[in-house]
């Protein structure tokens, strides 16, 4: 799936290819893909004559600004935008077109099919789902390191679902959580609230650190993630942890090591992020 530093990829490249074009008519070839309105007709009549000013983001959602709304898309596992010719070949697996008057075309495909795109009056998807109840964005200046310790609070969950949950920090994803742990050498099963406040402020940088590295080398092609241009990112190359299970640890050279946390793939270094236990208190006389 998609992470933030993909999806923030993806956006940037969109805001090259499409500000600017207005939208003749909507193909939609696959309707569970559109969420809201339930209807396809309704939804393709809304952006009918639409413009779009700017696309922004919020987690792992892209965010078009038409001129009257906003269309809230989410790529999920395989999701992906790419602008053509109305003259060029369609590939397969593409379920939604933005016919622009200018006679290029922004195509949706998916594979997968779990792609959703939802239409708000403009600005009001951010007080309606899926929006509503995402947490902090850990690129914006609100990040910050008081508010990061406000969501860790006295939280007795391990850091790594902790940190997966999209209703406190968005957009980090598993890549990128086992990137950010291993840079602050906190291991994934630690209790979020035995993290000393040394160990949030580099846990709080690793994530913004990550996150940034990854997104100015355009996300990680893991699997098949490509932005709205059709290129991969390259991100992966830089991957200390995530991944390397049984390769020798770039900094201390120890095995890397891969469990479940939280049911999802973890990877770690026990040696650079060893797993301290609180220590018990002693019983009054």
């Amino acid at each position: 799936m998609p992470e933030l530093p993909e999806v923030e990829t993806v956006r940037r490249t969109l805001e090259k290819l499409v500000i600017g074009k207005t939208v003749e008519r909507v193909s939609v070839l696959l309707k569970r893909i559109v969420q809201l309105p339930d209807d396809t007709e309704a939804f393709a009549l809304l952006l009918q004559g639409e413009t779009i000013r700017s696309v922004e983001r919020r987690g792992k959602f892209l965010r078009f600004m038409f001129d009257q709304y906003t269309m809230v898309s989410h790529l999920r596992m395989e999701g992906r935008y790419g602008v053509y010719g109305a003259d060029e070949n369609m590939e397969p697996h593409t379920h939604v077109i933005f016919h622009f008057t200018d006679g290029t075309e922004l195509r949706y495909k998916d594979v997968r099919q779990f792609g959703t795109m939802h239409i708000f009056p403009l600005n009001q998807d951010l007080s309606e789902l899926p929006l509503k109840k995402l947490g902090l964005e850990p690129l914006d200046d609100s990040f910050t390191l008081e508010a990061f310790r406000d969501k860790l609070g006295k939280r007795a969950t391990k850091i790594k679902p902790l940190l997966l949950n999209q209703e406190y920090i968005v957009g980090i994803g598993n890549i990128y959580v086992d990137e950010s742990l291993f840079l602050a050498g906190i291991h994934p099963e630690r209790e979020a609230n035995t993290l000393s406040k040394q160990e949030q402020a580099k846990l709080y940088e690793a994530i913004v650190a990550t996150l940034n590295e990854a997104v100015a080398a355009g996300g990680s092609s893991v699997k098949s993630y490509v932005n709205g241009q059709g290129e991969i990112g390259m991100f992966q190359h830089q991957l200390k942890m995530y991944g390397r299970k049984a390769e020798p640890c770039l900094t201390c050279g120890h095995a890397i090591e891969k469990t479940v946390v939280a049911g999802r793939g973890t990877h770690y270094c026990p040696k650079c992020q060893p797993l301290k236990r609180p220590k018990a208190k002693r019983s009054g006389s």
